[in-house]
């Protein structure tokens, strides 16, 4: 019998310091992986970027705009890769400085109670004021109107007497204005160039994500249209559209009406060229 430590005592503990982990972006880069998805996936399914996804799985969150920012993206690709964003977030939190701290009620009392009394407007400036516009314009019409009556003296001197049976002569008559001509708007798309390509998008049923480019593949428009909105895009040959919820949107090409049956919170990504619609 030997007295001592077992052989199952003498093994090596398991390195769980905050050294072992893995950073936040590696977290979720190994996540996203081991559920095989793309960054495009983890980017259609949450609305972040693609160049923010990226950089988040390289832990730069420079791109986020801020730690706030940072945070929620971090909330939302975690649910993407079925993490819980709670450890991401505590991890994040202690390399970045915490959570920003709340604003003390005391202050803002404070500042509310020196606040200096607004004062009432100065009666008695005002109208002093006024009365020396009333004299100032008063004098003027005065001086202007005796200009004028000399004037008027001065030419009936110098011309040929007047005549009782002259007449004054007639007022011409002012022409009709003509009608403005009506603004044009987004919806006058019936009327589309045929060597172009024109695109509406109307989130008719609700809002939703949208991403427009054009045959070179630069962007036309990229965010959250809301419901009632619409956006009009054209291009000399191609537009590249992506629906984030295709069941929301009503698309009208080439002044034509697309009748596809889109199912709400469905991604679609749409091809649309010159001529009669084709889905490409």
């Amino acid at each position: 019998m030997s007295i001592g430590n077992s052989p199952e005592d003498e093994r090596p503990f398991e390195d769980v310091s905050e050294e072992a982990r893995p950073s936040v972006g590696r977290a979720l880069k190994e996540a996203r992986i081991a559920a095989g998805l793309t960054v495009n996936d983890v980017s259609s399914a949450t609305r972040v970027r693609l160049a923010i996804v990226h950089a988040i799985e390289a832990d730069d969150f420079a791109p986020c705009g801020g730690d706030v920012y940072a945070r929620g993206h971090i909330r939302n690709l975690a649910k993407a890769v079925r993490l819980d964003p709670a450890p991401l977030l505590a991890r994040f939190d202690a390399e970045h400085g915490g959570r920003p701290a709340p604003t003390p009620a005391a202050p803002l009392f404070e500042a509310e109670r020196i606040r200096p009394e607004r004062r009432g407007p100065n009666w008695t400036a005002a109208m002093v004021a006024a009365i020396v516009v009333v004299i100032g314009f008063v004098g003027f019409t005065a001086v202007k109107g005796g200009s004028d009556d000399t004037g008027a003296q001065g030419q009936i001197g110098e011309g040929s007497t007047p005549t009782a049976g002259t007449s004054a002569p007639p007022t011409p008559k002012s022409s009709k204005p003509a009608d403005p001509t009506p603004a044009p708007s987004d919806s006058a798309i019936a009327a589309a160039p045929q060597d172009k390509v024109t695109v509406q998008v109307s989130a008719d049923k609700g809002r939703s994500w949208i991403s427009a480019k054009d045959h070179n593949g630069r962007m036309l428009f990229d965010g959250l249209l809301q419901k009632g909105e619409s956006k009009t895009f054209q291009d000399s040959s191609k537009i590249n559209l992506i629906l984030g919820d295709a069941g929301a949107i009503q698309l009208y090409v080439n002044g034509k009406k697309i009748e596809d049956q889109f199912q709400p919170g469905a991604v679609e990504r749409l091809t649309y060229t010159k001529g009669d619609p084709q889905v490409g």
